[in-house]
């Protein structure tokens, strides 16, 4: 496994991780949990060591899960979760009083004495940035927090959070169909020195090409009320699918792989989730995909982001806060 210094840490991360929300319910179907953990000990034992969960993944559940996994295998993982999400997507927290409730609960749930990457999941529009961070840094000084992250922040935002603490990583959206950050967000990021982490490189499973029919999503799937899984969005999005398995076929890779290792080129460090083992037998490859400057101009050629039909939330929707 290949491995990178993340931001302003001490932490040697594995150069792929592994994104743990699909294994909690009410997400993308059907789960089960001890698949799931298999899972995560065959990441682990591939060398991945960066494992991303978040408070509000399942209510709990997902941070309970991944607790089960680490007994006897914590000196394996750098532990990442977030904070910020109520309930059920409720709400958007940010307040210091909140911050320091958050961690406690999940150091809890997670059977942990600290957590090494803790990140805000939404910046709350009703608390200054300076406010949340400041919190989250006296978490630093008591010892249950390692590391600061922030999610889905503008640049602005960063800069102010970077100037109360330390910012060690950044975790946006990033994959060939979700590209907008790069015109402001990632120069901040490069600036700053902070690690940039890509979540759904592949489009939330769209560009594994697994997805044929919208019928085939799960009745609880979240993706059935995502837009580009929506009417006709739907079928032109499989036909962008079948260009980029013809670039992946010409390198002799699958599909996700080209995807992921696309992201790694662009300084990414992603992390793919999935809830079962050959999946991550399949991904973790790809960290030894070499792209050249052609093939990632014939990749972006291939599929432009404006090619992509459907936002990535609505607009309305809490988590895209």
């Amino acid at each position: 496994m290949k491995t990178r210094k993340l931001g302003h840490s001490d932490l040697e991360v594995s150069s792929i991780g592994l994104g743990l929300m699909g294994m909690s319910p009410g997400i993308y179907g059907t789960i089960n949990d001890e698949e799931s953990i298999k899972t995560i000990h065959r990441a682990m034992e591939l060398g991945v060591t960066l494992l991303d969960t978040a408070d509000t993944y399942g209510n709990g559940h997902n941070e309970e899960l991944l607790g089960k996994a680490l007994a006897g295998h914590r000196e394996k993982a750098i532990v990442a979760t977030k904070f910020g999400f109520g309930a059920n997507w409720e709400f958007v927290g940010g307040h210091p009083d909140y911050v320091k409730k958050a961690v406690d609960e999940s150091l809890r749930r997670l059977g942990l004495d600290y957590i090494d990457l803790y990140y805000q999941h939404r910046v709350d529009p009703n608390v200054p940035i300076e406010e949340t961070v400041g919190a989250m840094a006296d978490l630093v000084k008591e010892g249950k927090v390692r590391y600061l992250g922030l999610s889905e922040a503008e640049a602005d935002i960063i800069r102010r959070a970077h100037a109360v603490h330390p910012i060690s990583a950044l975790q946006t959206e990033y994959s060939l169909w979700s590209r907008d950050i790069e015109e402001e967000i990632l120069p901040t990021v490069k600036e700053l020195g902070i690690t940039h982490v890509a979540y759904s490189p592949l489009s939330r499973g769209f560009i594994s090409g697994e997805l044929r029919r919208f019928e085939d999503l799960a009745s609880d799937d979240i993706r059935r009320h995502l837009p580009r899984f929506q009417g006709d969005n739907f079928q032109k999005n499989v036909d962008i699918v079948e260009k980029l398995k013809e670039v992946a076929k010409e390198k002799n890779v699958t599909i996700s792989q080209l995807a992921i290792a696309w992201t790694i080129a662009k300084g990414a460090l992603p992390i793919p989730g999935t809830k079962r083992v050959n999946y991550v037998e399949e991904n973790v490859k790809a960290i030894n995909i070499k792209l050249t400057e052609e093939e990632l101009a014939q990749l972006e050629a291939v599929s432009p982001e404006s090619a992509v039909h459907g936002r990535r939330y609505w607009k309305n929707m809490v988590y895209n806060a």
